[in-house]
This record gives structure tokens, sequence and C-alpha cells, in this order.
């Protein structure tokens, strides 16, 4: 009797539960549909036109880009190094812009990937004891990931000048800050076995570092810098319109009515990219892990 009764008060206090949580989510939709339509009326008057007498317009943009693209016939897929009239070609005169913007990718992911995971192991609770350096260590991951890496950028280009030095040094800046937060928790979920056998025998604190946490999380490390490389090549793309180099630099000049075939190229050109780094790092971090754990 006394467990039919404890049911049915479990079954009661679910049930207001449920009641409340679908009272609580309709008050958000309103609350979310009454900033929505307060936010269109002030975008509205600030830019003196109306969202519902330009939503026919939306497509009259795309529209003049692909066809400027298809205008070009041919000139548009003319691929690097083409021997037949390089110069006219639209693909092979980004393309070199497109090798600076991986480039900026590839050295800002390098750098923020050495400096995050030396991070990660002083932010470790498990693997170190001081809660000074970890206390510090941590609020740096904390200050490095809360800025946007534009907004970093533009305070570096000031130091730097508009090159791509500002935006490597941003990029790897917001890399380390996020790789060494990612990092610092898969040491801390490591088995720390090892780490007990080397201290019962002697090691050093790098020695036990060295040989009982980092093998166990290094597949997870470089799964987690491929996946980063990919984020930061867009990254280093979006860069480029604060003057910090690469396509983003090249999309920012040609933004206008008479480049569409410009933009397109640039466009494709970072779709196709950045399809193939994700279909490549996916192929990598399977590869890498399974031998790994072989």
């Amino acid at each position: 009797m006394t467990n039919i009764m404890a049911t049915t008060n479990i079954a009661a206090q679910y049930e207001i539960a449920e009641r409340r949580r679908r009272v609580y989510t309709g008050l958000m939709l309103i609350l979310l549909v009454v900033l929505l339509i307060g936010g269109v009326r002030i975008a509205e008057d600030a830019n003196s036109g109306s969202l519902l007498s330009g939503l026919p317009k939306v497509f009259d943009y795309p529209y003049d880009i692909l066809s400027q693209a298809y205008a070009r016939g041919w000139d548009f897929w003319s691929i690097p190094f083409s021997v037949q009239h390089p110069e006219n070609g639209i693909q092979h005169t980004y393309f070199y812009y497109l090798i600076e913007t991986i480039n900026m990718a590839v050295v800002s992911t390098l750098f923020g990937f050495g400096f995050g995971s030396l991070i990660s192991i002083l932010a470790s609770r498990n693997l170190v004891k001081n809660y000074a350096i970890v206390w510090i260590t941590r609020r740096f991951t904390d200050i490095a990931r809360a800025f946007p890496e534009i907004v970093i950028a533009l305070f570096l280009i000031f130091i730097f000048g508009k090159n791509p030095i500002a935006a490597v040094a941003a990029i790897a800046l917001h890399t380390s800050g996020a790789l060494s937060k990612m990092f610092s928790e898969v040491n801390e979920n490591a088995d720390m076995k090892a780490w007990e056998g080397l201290e019962a025998s002697g090691a050093s604190w790098i020695q036990k570092v060295w040989f009982g946490i980092i093998p166990q999380v290094w597949p997870n490390w470089i799964s987690y810098g491929l996946l980063r490389f990919e984020i930061n090549v867009r990254a280093s793309a979006i860069l480029g319109f604060v003057g910090a180099g690469g396509l983003g630099q090249q999309f920012k000049t040609f933004v206008d009515w008479k480049f569409g075939a410009d933009i397109a190229s640039i466009i494709l050109m970072l779709i196709l990219t950045i399809m193939t780094i994700d279909i490549l790092s996916t192929w990598a971090r399977r590869r890498f892990i399974g031998k790994v754990a072989h």
C-alpha cells in the first residue's frame, strides 16, 4: 500500500512539473515573438524601410552574381597555372589568395595547438595541485576565448599593420584559449593509474605527464586540433574584411554589383576548400585514432 501511494505521489509531482514546464515554454515563446516583432520595428525605423517590402528583392543580388558568373563562360573556370591566357582566369586570379588564407589557418593552428597543449596541462586539476597555477591558467583560457578573432585582429592591426601577421596572431590566441579548455577537460578524464604507477617508481612530474597522460589524451588532442583547423580556415577568410589579407580581403574589395563573377569565384573557392578540409580531416581523425587504438 505504501509503495502504491509513493508511486502515485511521484506521478502527481511529475505531472505538476510537466505542466509548469509547458507554461514556461509557452511564456518564453511569447516573449521571443514579442522581442522579434519589436526588433523588426526598430530596424525598420532605423533603416527607413520595410522588411516586408524588401522580401521580394532578397534574391536580386544572388541572381546578379550568378548571372555575371555565367556570362564569363569558360573563363570563369580557368584553373590555376593555365597555359592559355592565365591572366584572364578568375579562379587563377584568386588561387594565390586562397593559398594565403590556408597558410594563415595552418600557422595559427600550429601555434594555438602548441601553446594550448602546454596551458591545458597546467590547467588540469588532477595534474597540478597548486590551486593558484590552475586558477591563473584557467582564467587565461577564459580571456582568450572571450573575444572573437575579429576583435583581437582589429586591436593587433594597430600594432602590426594591415597584414596577415595580425590575423595569424589573433586566430592563434583564440585557438590556444579554446583548445586549452578542451584539452584540460580531456586531461582530467584520463585514467590516473599510469600516473600513480610512475609516481610510485619515483618518476618526476614531467615524466608522469609525458608517459602517463600524453599517450592517453593525444588522439583526442589531434581530433580537436583538426576540427579547430577547419574553423580557422573560415576565421582566416573572415579576418580579411579588416584588411588582414587572404580571400576575405578580396571579397571585401569586390562586394559590389559590378563584380558578381569575382564574388562567385571567391565563394566557390571557400566552399570547396572547407568541404575538402572537412573530408580530409575526418579521414585523418579516424585513421589516426584507429591506429592509436589498435
